[in-house]
């Protein structure tokens, strides 16, 4: 199993939860990084960061796939085949990466950063939640992702979103 952390040292680790020794330092230039990443794979939120078993031998590099904010990454999501995995920033945008870090779309939307993005269960929509006080859903069945909606009605940021696990409700 693995483990990423990030760190203020401008620095994300893969750590090796079986022998407790660090596998991979991955770059990244924000001051002051924070994020989390929920994966369907895991327990869900109480293991920040957590990226265990997605990664092969073969796939750690020295690449860091959350290259393309401007500032701090809030969160992380993977989604639920581990194919895609998808950024929030306080650059306000969502970033969607391949699992080889190859940047796959930047999806412009929202007016504040974005604090939790978390994928249906068919993968087929990224819900993203913003301090403008939205959630953004994004069609991803397509060929380019496109805005499909915004759900308003909450009178402060919203810090968090969650499926169902048939995807009918958020």
């Amino acid at each position: 199993s693995l483990l990423a952390s990030v760190s203020s040292d401008e620095t994300v680790k893969l750590w090796d939860l079986t022998t407790m020794k660090e596998k991979a330092t991955l770059g990244h230039t924000r001051d002051n990084p924070e994020c989390t990443c929920p994966h369907s794979r895991t327990s869900g939120r109480d293991a920040p960061a957590s990226l265990a078993g997605l990664f092969a031998e073969e796939e750690i590099s020295s690449k860091c796939p959350v290259k393309g904010h401007s500032v701090n990454v809030w969160s992380l999501g993977w989604n639920h085949d581990g194919s895609v995995l998808a950024s929030g920033s306080s650059d306000n945008t969502v970033c969607l990466w391949t699992v080889d870090g190859q940047a796959k779309d930047t999806l412009i939307g929202h007016s504040s950063y974005v604090l939790f993005v978390a994928f249906s269960p068919d993968c087929k929509t990224l819900a993203s939640a913003s301090g403008d006080q939205t959630v953004k859903l994004w069609d991803l069945s397509g060929v380019k992702t496109v805005e499909k909606g915004t759900l308003v009605g909450h009178s402060d940021r919203v810090t968090s979103v969650a499926w169902n696990q048939n995807g009918s409700l958020l």
